[in-house]
């Protein structure tokens, strides 16, 4: 691994520069790859060395960087150092980085690979709990939520891989003014056959109804809030009829997440913290924090002059409480629960200001874990949608994925002989929806494209999967034959080295990625990595080779299928093996 030549050359700057070689360490970066020329395996900024202390920064910068690259020595290791503007370049031995860098594999995969490294040894563990799709119940698992599932899950796992113990929690919106809403509009146009026949449907038709109707009507805009009101003070008619929503849309949704390869550990929702809630106004109250509006609302005063030019509204004037009442209410109960060390809230952008307001107030009562809480916002998708309409659920997003994959698979000679062609065309299907969605930056806005998001060739999921099947093909065919002795020397084509130098890489994108939280440096990673894949597949054959040659080639492929398939997995995609 990389860990190997980033000591060795930290061992040389700390015995020239008499500092601990551990500081040198996250200075030293493998070099990205370059495809048509041979590159350095490590480079060093001297900057980096100059804003630490370690050089001083009132000198020439070039002059440091080729007086430090003159006075480190090579070695059997490190063959080649040269400077260039202001970075050092290490070449090291080709033998010994084949060697080093394939040596896990020499039993098999390794579902470890680059989780040991040094870099990430200072990263925090603990209790990580994240909080990611949270629908609202009584309505159908909308494409909008995709992007909440689906990030929530890569944290997840990303934090998961790294040591942390995770807690998954899927936060319901199974309360407030809505259920007053839904309610009412049950009352007046629900059915019960309708709701046994197609649940969650009806639901939606209901609620699309009520919400229409009420701009018109309101004597049914109060007939929703009396609703509310007796939910919030147990009516049992009330309860029973919102405990009979929730049910059925907590199993519809098991059945998405299952699809999904998602789970969770907790399933959670607002109103569980509905009567803890007036807990948190009665300790706000006490605090002298809580102040009431003009309207007779109950508010708390964020501005940071008191002027009241900033409030947040906890408590309506009827006395019921709000979204962000009950999410105080969350925070308090889970810090109590489970003591986690950080919490993450994955949810759109346009809840930044809420997740502000929550971190303010829980701060101003006292909570000064607050400051470990995060909130890990995303854009929106456009454009998603189904050949059958524009109200996109996503299950009928899942379905098309499914359809049109099977259908591009068709067209291929290879797909009569899989066993169970629907099941990889779901995987390939939801592979290629994580890995559209994953490409850029999470805060940004996307466009969905169904014909982009499916090819074969590019950089698309379907290639990920593809390359991987392919991988695996090759792997079982010649199964056995790289049993013999490995010999690194080898490995010397640009294709293997590619994949090599390549490799070095893996553990500084999973640092970048439990840095900020985007999956994006992983996908490219990949990408990248499935493209090397595809050149040395073409010019490193297996079959026909020496012996020797072949076992050599096969261990090879044997790492760069086993960190591709690790990689997915923490993106939450099922690698399939056979395509």
């Amino acid at each position: 691994m990389a860990c190997f030549f980033r000591r060795t050359i930290a061992a040389k700057l700390g015995r020239t520069l008499q500092h601990p070689e551990d500081v040198f360490i996250p200075a030293i970066t493998a070099t990205p790859v370059l495809k048509k020329q041979q590159s350095p395996d490590f480079r060093l900024s001297v900057s980096t060395l100059r804003i630490d202390g370690i050089l001083p920064s009132n000198e020439d910068i070039q002059l440091q960087t080729e007086n430090l690259a003159n006075q480190l020595k090579r070695d059997v290791v490190v063959e080649e150092i040269s400077a260039e503007k202001g970075v050092i370049h290490f070449h090291v031995n080709r033998e010994l980085l084949a060697e080093k860098v394939l040596e896990p594999f020499k039993n098999g995969a390794d579902d470890k690979y680059g989780l040991n490294s040094d870099l990430l040894t200072p990263l925090k563990r603990g209790t990580t709990l994240v909080e990611f799709s949270s629908p609202n119940i009584a309505k159908k698992f909308h494409a909008g939520h995709l992007r909440s599932t689906i990030i929530g899950n890569f944290v997840a796992n990303l934090k998961e891989s790294l040591g942390n113990s995770v807690i998954r929690m899927n936060y319901l919106g199974d309360w407030g003014m809505q259920f007053g809403l839904l309610g009412a509009g049950f009352e007046k146009f629900g059915c019960i056959e309708k709701l046994k026949e197609n649940p969650l449907q009806h639901l939606f038709e209901v609620y699309v109804r009520v919400n229409k109707e009420v701009e018109q009507n309101e004597a049914l805009m109060q007939a929703a809030r009396d609703f509310f009101r007796q939910l919030e003070q147990h009516d049992d008619e009330a309860v029973s009829l919102w405990q009979q929503f929730r049910e059925i849309t907590v199993q519809e949704y098991q059945h998405v997440y299952k699809r999904l390869g998602v789970h969770f550990d907790v399933y959670s929702g607002e109103s569980f913290h509905r009567d803890q809630a007036q807990t948190v106004v009665r300790q706000l109250q006490d605090r002298g924090l809580l102040g009431t509006s003009a309207k007779g609302m109950g508010v708390v005063d964020l501005s940071p002059d008191g002027d009241m030019s900033n409030v947040c509204t906890v408590l309506r004037s009827d006395g019921t409480t709000l979204y962000i009442t009950r999410d105080l209410a969350a925070a308090i109960n889970r810090q109590e629960k489970y003591s986690f060390d950080e919490m993450i809230y994955v949810t759109d952008k346009s809840q930044a200001n809420h997740f502000r307001q929550l971190f303010q107030i829980l701060l101003a009562m006292g909570h000064p874990w607050a400051d470990r809480c995060r909130h890990l916002p995303f854009g929106l998708v456009r454009g998603m949608k189904t050949r059958t309409g524009d109200v996109v659920f996503l299950e009928d997003v899942l379905d098309e994925a499914r359809a049109r994959m099977l259908h591009n698979m068709s067209q291929s000679h290879t797909t009569k002989e899989l066993e169970n062609p629907e099941d990889t065309a779901e995987k390939v299907g939801i592979c290629a929806l994580i890995v559209q969605d994953f490409k850029g930056p999470l805060q940004s806005d996307y466009k969905f494209d169904w014909a982009q998001m499916l090819q074969a060739q590019g950089d698309t999921g379907v290639f990920l999967q593809y390359t991987h099947a392919r991988l695996c093909s090759l792997l079982r065919t010649n199964k056995g034959v790289d049993e013999g002795e490995f010999n690194p020397s080898l490995l010397r084509e640009t294709s293997s080295i590619n994949i090599l130098q390549h490799l070095l890489r893996y553990d500084e994108v999973l640092l970048q990625s439990a840095q900020d939280l985007q999956p994006k440096h992983l996908v490219n990673f990949l990408i990248k990595l499935s493209h090397f894949i595809a050149s040395a597949h073409r010019d490193l054959p297996v079959k026909g080779s020496p012996p020797d040659v072949a076992q050599t080639r096969l261990r090879l492929f044997r790492g760069a299928c086993s960190v591709l398939a690790n990689g997915m997995r923490i993106l939450g995609v099922t690698p399939v093996q056979k395509m």
